[in-house]
């Protein structure tokens, strides 16, 4: 019983840090239906600026996290005016960003390459060594800490789009873009911060993963994947569905790597995403689509 509660609440505590890393690729996509595929490498930039940060000046990865956070979010707005602004009202705009984010990611990957080559890093502050011992159970104290911030940034976010003008107007664009213009939403400029906002959770999520998990830029093709399963699974556009959709497969994979082995461990995201999209396209909280 004590290994199934072990399995379980590392599990949870890795659970928390990948729904930070699926929130912004899911509002993005429901505010923009943007399929960003570049999301996973734009986290893996995040990572850098928390591992020189506490490299170079010795700043704690979780001070780190706002500055990441900001400097992505500044890149976000940069690439979406450079590379989604005029095609935004195409009629085949999500088909065509599933291309051109492809071709960011692996410019991204190749600039991060260039830089810092491919050598596995990890920011390394004490606690990311450290555990707390209930019993027999630990819980590391890296993990815990990184997936309770990951909550209080998603929790975060979720007042802000429920309470906020700007929260209403995101909300109003998601469901419908032609409608919210109407009604006197500058959609293009909602759409910038939206943009921003979900970059800038890549970033915010970069800072966790660089003491959470060693990473590289060729690391994102790994992360695309289990990224893609958590937001179909919760359904695309849905942030509440990609919580618990990451929770519930990051238990599931803990188990399945203890009972099972490591390597089958990634392969429960694998598995889940090809399932879900047989049984059920539009994910547990996404929306049927229409025939027409």
């Amino acid at each position: 019983m004590a290994q199934v509660i072990q399995v379980a609440i590392l599990g949870m505590a890795l659970g928390g840090v990948i729904a930070l890393m699926g929130a912004g690729l899911s509002l993005v996509f429901g505010v923009m239906r943007i399929v960003n595929l570049a999301h996973p490498s734009l986290i893996i930039a995040g990572a850098y600026v928390a591992y020189w940060g506490f490299k170079l000046w010795g700043v704690d990865p979780l001070v780190m996290l706002p500055v990441a956070a900001l400097i992505m979010a500044a890149v976000g707005v940069l690439l979406y005016r450079l590379m989604f602004e005029k095609e935004a009202r195409s009629a085949r705009y999500s088909e065509m960003t599933v291309l051109v984010t492809f071709a960011l990611a692996m410019m991204v990957e190749g600039l991060l390459g260039s830089l810092f080559t491919n050598t596995q890093r990890v920011t390394s502050p004490a606690y990311a060594t450290e555990a707390f011992f209930i019993g027999d159970i630990f819980i590391p104290k890296g993990q815990l800490y990184a997936g309770l911030v990951s909550l209080v940034i998603i929790g975060g976010l979720a007042l802000f789009l429920k309470y906020s003008r700007m929260g209403y107007a995101i909300r109003a664009t998601t469901q419908n873009r032609d409608a919210a213009e109407l009604l006197g939403v500058n959609v293009n400029f909602i759409s910038v911060l939206a943009f921003a906002i979900g970059i800038g959770l890549a970033g915010a999520a970069g800072s966790l993963v660089s003491f959470v998990f060693s990473f590289f830029p060729a690391k994102q093709w790994e992360w695309i994947a289990m990224l893609m399963s958590v937001v179909v699974l919760g359904g695309m556009g849905s942030i509440l569905g990609t919580v618990i959709a990451a929770f519930t497969l990051s238990v599931i994979a803990a188990f399945v790597g203890t009972w099972i082995g490591a390597t089958w461990s990634t392969m429960t995201f694998f598995l889940a995403l090809f399932v879900i999209l047989l049984i059920r396209p539009q994910g547990l909280f996404g929306e049927k689509p229409e025939l027409v």
